[in-house]
C-alpha cells in the first residue's frame, strides 16, 4: 500500500514492509531516475518502432498501473478500453486476462509502449512525473491522480469517465459511493465514538494518520483516530500504542482471505511482548480489515466504509447492504478485450 501518491509517504508493496502494504502495492522510497526514465522509453521508442499494436479504431486503449483506477476503468463501464494491467491489479477477475506491465515503481517501458495505449492511469507513485512526462512525450496521455479522500476519489471517477466517454456509469459509481456512506452515517449516528489505531504493518509500525484517506474513512465510520500527528503514515513504536491506548486495534496487514480466517499478522502478535499489554489485544478488540476492499482508494470505497464501521462497532450495527451492489454496469461480459499483440 505505499503508492508515493504525492511523492513523500504513501503505501508499498505487500513485500516491501512498509506503510500500508496491503493498501496501493507500489515499493516506497525508490524514485525512478528523471533521466534515466526518459533515457529508457527513448530506447524502447526506437526498438519497438513498426512493431507496435494499432489501436482500435476510434476507441481508447488503457494501460492500468494500480489496483485502484483498474477496478475504477471497470466500475464506470469501461473495461472493454483496458489492455494492460499492472501485477498487482486483481479485481474484477477477469482483469487477471490482460498482460502485465510490471508495478508502478518499476513499469516496463518496453511493455506499455509494445500496447500502443491512448491512456497510461494509476496511483500517485515513487515514478512520479518522470515516469509522467517520459509517457507524454510518446505522445501517451497520462492520468495519475491524488486519492487520499473519498471527494478525491469521486474526483478521479468522475475525470476517468469524462476521458473514456463513460460519464454515465462515472456518475452511478459515484452514487453508490455516497449511498454507502449516508447508510453508514445513519447507522452509527448516536453510537459512541471509538478511539482506534490503524495498522498497516507491524515490523516496523506503520499506522493511518493525519491526511490519509483511512483517517477519514475511521471518522466518518464513528470514530476517533488515536494516531493523530506523525503525517498521512506515520511510523510508531509499541511503546507508543501503548501510551495511546486506543479501544480498538483494526489489523490492515490482513487481505481477502486472512481477514476471513483471522489469521493476518497482526493476531499473530497477540502474546508477543509489548502487544500483549494493549487494552485492545487483552479485551479481544483486534479486528482484521479485508484491506482490498477498505484499503483499496478505489470505487468499493463504499463498501470500504461499510467495513471499518462494522469492524469498529460490531456486526450488530444496523447497517443495511442495500447499497452495495455490483460495480460493474452491465455485468462481467465484454469487462475487458485481449491486447492486440503485433507479431
Amino acid at each position: 500500500m505505499a503508492e508515493d501518491r504525492r511523492a513523500s509517504t504513501p503505501r508499498v508493496a505487500p513485500d516491501a514492509k512498509a506503510p500500508g502494504a496491503a493498501l496501493e502495492p507500489f515499493a516506497l522510497g525508490r524514485a525512478l531516475p528523471r533521466r534515466a526514465a526518459l533515457t529508457a522509453l527513448a530506447a524502447v521508442a526506437l526498438a519497438a518502432c513498426g512493431r507496435r499494436a494499432p489501436a482500435a479504431a476510434g476507441g481508447a486503449r488503457v494501460v492500468s498501473l494500480s489496483p485502484s483506477t483498474t477496478e475504477a476503468v471497470c466500475a464506470i463501464g469501461a473495461g472493454a478500453a483496458l489492455v494492460g494491467r499492472s501485477r498487482h491489479c486483481d479485481h474484477p477477475p477477469e482483469v487477471l486476462r490482460l498482460p502485465s506491465v510490471g508495478g508502478y515503481a518499476d513499469p516496463s517501458i518496453e511493455a506499455i509502449v509494445a500496447l500502443s495505449p491512448t491512456l497510461v492511469a494509476g496511483a500517485r507513485g515513487p515514478a512520479g512525473p518522470a515516469l509522467e512526462e517520459a509517457l507524454r512525450g510518446q505522445g501517451i496521455a497520462t492520468f495519475f491522480p491524488e486519492t487520499e479522500s473519498l471527494a478525491q476519489i469521486e474526483d478521479m471517477l468522475a475525470e476517468l469517465g469524462r476521458r473514456l466517454d463513460a460519464a454515465p456509469g462515472a456518475e452511478q459509481a459515484i452514487g453508490r459511493i455516497r449511498a454507502r456512506r449516508a447508510a453508514v452515517e445513519q447507522a452509527v449516528k448516536g453510537a459512541p465514538r471509538v478511539r482506534v489505531a490503524l495498522l498497516f504493518d507491524t515490523s516496523p509500525i506503520f499506522a493511518a494518520g493525519p491526511g490519509s484517506f483511512a483517517d477519514e474513512l475511521i471518522r466518518l465510520a464513528g470514530g476517533e483516530n488515536a494516531i493523530a500527528r506523525g503525517g498521512p503514515y506515520p511510523s510508531i513504536s509499541v511503546e507508543h500504542l501503548l501510551a495511546l491506548d486506543p479501544d480498538v486495534l483494526l489489523d490492515g496487514t490482513a487481505g481477502d482471505a486472512e481477514a476471513q480466517e483471522g489469521s493476518a499478522r497482526l493476531a499473530q502478535l497477540r502474546d508477543a511482548p509489548g502487544w500483549r499489554s494493549l487494552r485492545a489485544v487483552r479485551e479481544g478488540r483486534l479486528r482484521p480489515l479485508r484491506t482490498d476492499v477498505a484499503l483499496r482508494p478505489g470505487p468499493r470505497i463504499g463498501d470500504g466504509l461499510a467495513a471499518v464501521a462494522r469492524a469498529l462497532h460490531g456486526d450488530a450495527l444496523a447497517l443495511s447492504d442495500a447499497a452495495a451492489v455490483p460495480l460493474s454496469p452491465g455485468g462481467g461480459a465484454g469487462l475487458v478485450r485481449p491486447a492486440s499483440r503485433a507479431p
